[in-house]
């Protein structure tokens, strides 16, 4: 093969790779409106009124589990605001406290303050779900690094809400957090 026979087979297989990475980031993934009329439907000043107890994971993008917690969350609706006081304990004895103050700004449309959140969370409900995208200072080691969330929850049932978040750091998915809520007795 010749020397320009190589670059144009390569450059043939480059575009190749190219219209292949294009196509597959036009997936378009999931939508909030594709859950509209599923049950039980997800109200978050419904469900998170009260005590709430989640148990997660943190996996990074390679498959190892980083990290587990619990969290205990106590949530207050004010008929405009749903605080969430949630407090985590880590399976390394390190705990954390995040107060979230999310407020309702049209139908099933939310926004998002926490003293660790840069900017302001949006969020939207349809049916069963609902959908938050937010970035965060958030401590890793000895260091604060600055990541977006790309959060999902989903109601299977009157108790039980479970939550699937993609945390991206410049733009490269790093890993992702999955938690199961259960409401507990007042």
């Amino acid at each position: 093969m010749t020397g320009q026979m190589m670059r144009k087979a390569w450059s043939r297989m480059a575009v190749a790779m190219l219209a292949v990475l294009v196509l597959a980031g036009c997936g378009g993934g999931m939508k909030i409106e594709d859950f509209a009329g599923r049950t039980p439907e997800l109200r978050l000043e419904e469900y998170f009124a009260g005590r709430t107890r989640a148990a997660g994971l943190f996996e990074d993008r390679f498959g190892t589990v980083r990290r587990t917690f619990v969290v205990d969350i106590d949530g207050t609706w004010d008929g405009t605001t749903l605080t969430l006081d949630e407090d985590f304990t880590y399976n390394d004895g390190e705990k954390q406290r995040r107060i979230w103050r999310l407020t309702r700004t049209g139908d099933r449309m939310w926004e998002g303050r926490a003293d660790d959140v840069i900017g302001v969370a949006q969020g939207r409900e349809a049916g069963n779900a609902f959908q938050f995208g937010y970035r965060i200072n958030l401590k890793v080691g000895d260091s604060t690094w600055e990541v977006r969330f790309d959060d999902w929850m989903f109601r299977i049932d009157e108790e039980t809400v479970l939550n699937t978040a993609k945390v991206y750091r410049w733009g490269i998915w790093i890993g992702t957090v999955q938690l199961a809520f259960r409401r507990t007795p007042a």
